[in-house]
């Protein structure tokens, strides 16, 4: 069954200059070219969604904008700062933080303390604890705090891994697949954190299987194919471009 999402009406894109920026980003992976010139913008408050079939390279160019893969061509920049060769850790401390597909938390420590290893990177002591405390409170986990990590379930465990990058304090949030695999009532609540989040002048890119979902939240969508940009701009206008159709489709649809 479809999962009913809230209807939210797009806000107008945010006037403030780009927080994030990609030009001519390239990746290859020996004779392989995994991403091809692709240059995008993101604003405080701002939603970008990456969609593409499997193997459109979205999640190269993903790990590409947040460190994890060196692009081969092109250039990155976070503030204005030049970031195209900073490593992960350390564009996490300038405020750039991100989720992964494959959730990754220290299932021998509580849900707090799992939060506290990321709030320490920017305090100590009690204010690290209260931060922590403070995050896990905005995704809705303060009532697991004293419980193992490895107890939660799915939907727990993607609010955590949403709590650990929230507790970096970024500027940038990055989601890789937050919202697959949760079923409708989870899907709802996931997503209208995000929008708060957004709302509350938070950049965020993300990479979403669930067309429905990625449409109602995004301001701006990319759609990739074989490693190349395929459409651009308004949701509405890139889920009806008859490239993207193609894409999802085949050639035979009508």
């Amino acid at each position: 069954m479809t999962a009913t999402v809230p209807d939210l009406i797009p806000h107008p894109a945010p006037a403030a200059a780009p927080l994030l920026t990609a030009e001519g980003v390239t990746v290859r992976f020996g004779g392989v070219t995994a991403v091809k010139n692709i240059s995008l913008a993101v604003r405080p408050g701002e939603i970008l969604g990456l969609i593409g079939p499997n193997g459109a390279g979205k999640t190269t160019l993903f790990n590409a904008l947040t460190g994890f893969v060196r692009p081969s061509a092109g250039r990155v920049t976070f503030a204005g700062r030049d970031v195209t060769h900073v490593q992960p850790q350390a564009r996490a401390k300038m405020g750039m933080a991100r989720t992964f597909q494959v959730e990754r938390p220290f299932e021998d420590l509580s849900v707090l303390e799992n939060v506290l290893v990321a709030a320490f990177l920017r305090h100590r002591g009690r204010v690290a604890e209260d931060r922590a405390y403070s995050v896990l409170e905005r995704v809705g986990l303060a009532d697991r705090a004293t419980q193992p990590a490895s107890q939660l379930n799915l939907a727990r465990r993607r609010r955590l891994e949403l709590a650990k990058a929230l507790a970096l304090e970024p500027r940038m949030l990055f989601l890789d697949e937050s919202i697959a695999g949760l079923n409708p009532p989870a899907q709802q609540e996931m997503v209208a954190l995000i929008r708060t989040l957004a709302q509350g002048g938070l950049g965020v890119v993300m990479v979403e299987h669930i067309m429905h979902v990625i449409m109602s939240l995004s301001d701006h969508v990319i759609c990739m194919a074989f490693g190349e940009l395929l459409a651009e701009g308004h949701p509405q206008a890139v889920a009806t471009h008859p490239d993207v159709v193609r894409a999802y489709l085949g050639d035979d649809h009508d």
